[in-house]
């Protein structure tokens, strides 16, 4: 198989919600199906997810407040985990923090090379938002 583009899709609560919600990340609205909309996608530059209320994949806040760390729980949310590549993770857990998002790790340099941190999405699916401390060292295209 090769493939040609990957949309990963989201079981949504509130589809309306969720719009509003990656909208306040910056994100924009791609498309919506239904009256009322249930399915549709957000749009980051190239970058498009799906998603869908009530349907097509698990949810769930797990409960902790944190996803790494000593008080952490990697395992506890029941959603969708995705990596997402950003310019400045500083600068978006600044926004995040002023805009209500609810971060779940706060910027740290990691081991492996990435500047990294975690929000939550309020259904328990987690984006890791990362930039490389070193470009050389970090094999993902950005």
């Amino acid at each position: 198989m090769r493939a040609h583009a990957l949309n990963p899709i989201l079981n949504v609560s509130d589809f309306a919600a969720t719009i509003r919600w990656f909208e306040t990340l910056g994100w924009e609205k791609a498309w919506d199906w239904g009256d009322p909309p249930t399915f549709g996608a957000v749009r980051s530059g190239a970058c498009e997810i799906f998603l869908c209320q009530d349907g097509q994949g698990g949810r769930g806040h797990g409960g902790v407040a944190a996803t790494f760390g000593p008080d952490g729980d990697t395992s506890a949310d029941r959603g969708v985990w995705m990596s997402v590549w950003v310019d400045d993770v500083d600068e978006l857990h600044a926004h995040c923090v002023a805009s209500g998002i609810e971060v779940a790790w706060p910027p740290t340099d990691m081991p492996w090379g990435v500047r990294e941190m975690h929000v939550r999405h309020p259904d328990g699916h987690v984006f890791r938002v990362s930039h490389p401390t070193h470009a050389e060292d970090h094999p993902h295209p950005h």
